[in-house]
């Protein structure tokens, strides 16, 4: 069934940003906008990567994967599994209908990104449309292709605002033989204590979140390691659904209520006095916050981190300001590869 829906649309695609390009229409770039909710509104005429579908190639020997832009995220990870294999960050979906090219383009990872590695450390190669309506590849299949300038991982994260993504390499490595969950119960001082001691010692630690009560660990790698390790550390045993509940936002902290900000912050960071309530993820380094506080952003920033926020419409900036050289810096870069800023135009900041 998979077969007779997988197709090569790049062709479609190209002509359609042709179009735009000789009428100066700008392009809304989506697959199933599971991910629309982040970032700033953006006008234009709509182009669907979901018709451009389908895994290219992949050999389990070979750790690697290839797939279409618009191919069901759900898909590859399914193909991925059946092969007893995965992608180490954990890309959340964010829905049923969440698309590669989405993954690449919001670049978000899950709970074992501090220990595995963020989505644009597994990207080897992608296909793009610039702009000026041509098809360029870069990178390539293998772990060791890039000389020089990586731009295959620069848009990793760029939401659409450099090109159009219609193919992406992917490195994927074995899933663990064993995995185990614990919650011990320490408060969020004793917790971010024990996870900065934690983390110079050999625990095989793959997530780590702090809901206010509890501290919940995830455990993974050879049987003997994590049985060794749950003997020292002890707790309860935790339905390993947590994680993906935690990965989906499906906990009940993420009900709809207040603003939900995501603070990414140096991990030796203590707990926080703030407005609002927290969880504490990514062992320190990710804190959500549901509050109304003003000056989030700044308050971040004054930490050493950057704040996004994820309730779309609340700020005209959800993503943290740039400071002006850093600015020039991305707006030469999209004067690059789009000079007529037909791709998502305002999608991240109102300069570019």
């Amino acid at each position: 069934m998979r077969a007779e829906q997988d197709r090569d649309a790049s062709a479609e695609l190209l002509e359609q940003i042709n179009q735009a390009r000789e009428n100066a229409t700008p392009l809304r770039i989506q697959g199933a906008s599971s991910k629309a909710f982040l970032g700033r509104e953006v006008a234009g005429e709509v182009l669907d990567t979901r018709v451009h579908r389908g895994i290219v190639s992949y050999d389990p020997t070979e750790l690697v994967i290839s797939a279409r832009c618009g191919t069901p995220l759900r898909e590859l990870l399914a193909a991925l599994d059946a092969a007893g294999q995965m992608l180490p960050c954990e890309p959340p979906c964010f829905g049923e209908d969440a698309t590669v090219g989405g993954m690449i383009a919001s670049g978000l990872s899950g709970p074992r990104r501090p220990w595995a590695g963020a989505v644009r450390d597994f990207v080897l190669g992608t296909r793009l449309i610039t702009g000026n309506g041509k098809p360029l590849r870069f990178g390539g299949e293998v772990m060791k292709n890039v000389a020089g300038y990586d731009l295959s991982r620069l848009l990793t994260g760029s939401f659409g605002c450099l090109g159009v993504i219609t193919e992406v390499s992917l490195k994927v490595l074995p899933k663990p033989r064993q995995c185990l969950s614990i919650s011990l119960e320490l408060d969020s001082a004793r917790a971010l204590s024990k996870l900065a001691e934690w983390g110079q010692q050999p625990l095989p630690i793959s997530a780590a979140c702090h809901d206010g009560r509890q501290l919940h660990l995830r455990l993974e790698g050879g049987e003997g390691s994590v049985s060794a390790a749950h003997q020292r550390l002890g707790g309860e045993v935790l339905d390993a659904q947590y994680w993906e509940a935690l990965n989906e936002q499906q906990l009940a902290f993420f009900d709809e209520g207040l603003p939900l900000w995501r603070l990414s912050l140096p991990n030796n960071i203590g707990p926080l006095t703030l407005p609002g309530e927290q969880l504490i993820d990514w062992a320190g380094a990710q804190r959500w916050l549901k509050s109304e506080a003003p000056d989030i952003q700044s308050l971040a920033a004054d930490l050493g981190g950057h704040a996004t926020c994820y309730s779309h419409g609340v700020s005209d900036t959800p993503f943290q300001p740039l400071a002006p050289a850093l600015l020039r810096y991305h707006q030469q870069l999209k004067a690059q590869l789009d000079p007529r800023g037909l791709f998502n135009p305002g999608r991240m900041y109102a300069e570019f």
